[in-house]
């Protein structure tokens, strides 16, 4: 499918440069936090090869290469917090937005799934689910469309990226939760 190419290839080479330099300049890997993503609103019938490809290659792919080096020193230091940064729409589903919505339900999954693997192994495997977050990713929305969120959100303000930086440090920090998909969404969603 696609070009044919071994997606694995590039990515591998980039990400093992990546982790090993980290690994050799701090002597260890004690945090992952994987928060590559793009978006991209089209009808489903719309949805080209293409758009889907470079959706589950940004926005699934990377998430497990990049963990999967990591964790080769993670066990090795019985020791370990990895974060992913998935999405709302990982949780309920988003129109127009079909092909987001399966790669972010994926890293929850890859999330729930790793946690019952490296749990032994002390290696804490969690997943933030952001809500509607006032960032690059949703420049496009207009005030109206902002007045409309709000309207469903109990809390009634827009998330901020430092709404979702204090659930990463909790993370980081927390030693008993594992294998769980945080959303914070202002109560936009209550599951």
């Amino acid at each position: 499918h696609g070009t044919g190419k071994n997606p694995k290839t590039a990515t591998m080479f980039q990400v093992d440069q990546m982790v090993t330099t980290i690994e050799s300049e701090l002597h260890g890997v004690d945090v992952l936090i994987n928060n590559a993503g793009i978006a991209q609103e089209k009808l489903f019938t719309d949805i080209t090869e293409e758009d889907f490809d470079r959706m589950i290659k940004t926005n699934l792919y990377s998430v497990f290469y990049t963990t999967q080096e990591a964790v080769k020193y993670m066990i090795g230091a019985h020791n370990g917090s990895i974060i992913n940064i998935s999405s709302i729409y990982g949780l309920t589903g988003g129109a127009c937005e079909v092909h987001y919505s399966m790669a972010k339900a994926g890293i929850d999954g890859m999330t729930k799934s790793l946690a019952k693997e490296l749990g032994r192994s002390n290696i804490r495997v969690n997943s933030i689910a952001p809500g509607a977050i006032d960032t690059d990713m949703n420049k496009g929305l207009t005030d109206e469309d902002w007045k409309e969120v709000l309207k469903e959100t109990p809390l009634n303000r827009k998330g901020y990226p430092i709404d979702i930086s204090r659930c990463v440090k909790w993370l980081v920090e927390d030693e008993f939760t594992t294998g769980q998909v945080i959303s914070p969404n202002g109560g936009l969603v209550i599951i």
